[in-house]
């Protein structure tokens, strides 16, 4: 049985007094969870924020990763460093980081396997973007996204990572893949890692990412292949993300 995982992902908001208020209040309204739940917050916050969920169940994690372990890279923050700092995951290769920043299926490959030396979990983010998905094209860059990364570090590496599912024409959008169109492609996902590994298929926790909020998080949910979600604007409100929290 996979366990559930419910990540918050802050992004570029807030600052850290108000950061610290919402870690306080997501750890004090938490209570008792079956699944885990993670927040990724900016690098300059992390022991900040650290400090705060010290003695709660919140895992912390990052938003970005190294593709390099160390060196002349200006402004990058290495695995060794966000390991060094307490970080458990660190999200790899979101839409984001995509679209804006000129991350490649190479170079987030690369950040997975970097987070992976310094035994921080990758959370690897994989989805289509609208146009894509009319031209009927889902299923072939997800494949493009999964493959590089099993390429570079292997199925075996799927034993100790997340997968996110982020239709990117529903972050950020207010609209939401439905039930079944999310599970449609979990499934396809984990259909592909089992030809692989039936094992590491069965293992990995593989998370809804597009517009979680409260309202619709039961029933996505509910579905056989959704483990959890990677959630985005919700995240920064500690009432309606401790809901999505507790519909699970």
């Amino acid at each position: 049985m996979r366990q559930s995982l419910i990540m918050g992902n802050w992004k570029m908001n807030g600052n850290l007094q108000g950061g610290q208020q919402l870690a306080k209040a997501l750890a004090e309204g938490l209570g008792e969870v079956q699944q885990e739940v993670a927040v990724c917050v900016p690098f300059v916050y992390l022991s900040g924020i650290r400090d705060v969920l010290a003695s709660s169940p919140i895992s912390l994690g990052a938003q970005n990763v190294a593709d390099q372990a160390s060196g002349a890279y200006t402004g990058e923050v290495s695995a060794a460093m966000l390991a060094d700092i307490g970080a458990k995951y660190a999200l790899v290769g979101h839409s984001e980081r995509r679209s804006y920043y000129g991350d490649t299926n190479q170079t987030v490959a690369n950040r997975f396997c970097q987070a992976q030396k310094q035994n921080v979990i990758p959370v690897l983010c994989v989805g289509e973007t609208l146009e894509e998905r009319e031209q009927d094209r889902t299923f072939q860059v997800v494949d493009e996204q999964l493959d590089a990364v099993i390429d570079a570090a292997g199925i075996e590496a799927f034993a100790n990572a997340v997968i996110a599912y982020e239709p990117v024409w529903a972050i950020g959008t207010g609209k939401t893949a439905s039930d079944d169109q999310a599970q449609e492609v979990h499934k396809y996902i984990r259909e592909r890692i089992a030809a692989r590994s039936q094992t590491i298929a069965d293992k990995v926790q593989i998370l809804y990412g597009g517009s979680v909020k409260a309202d619709n998080a039961k029933a996505l949910f509910a579905m056989p292949d959704i483990d959890g979600g990677l959630v985005g604007g919700a995240s920064l409100d500690a009432k309606g993300f401790l809901q999505i929290c507790h519909s699970v």
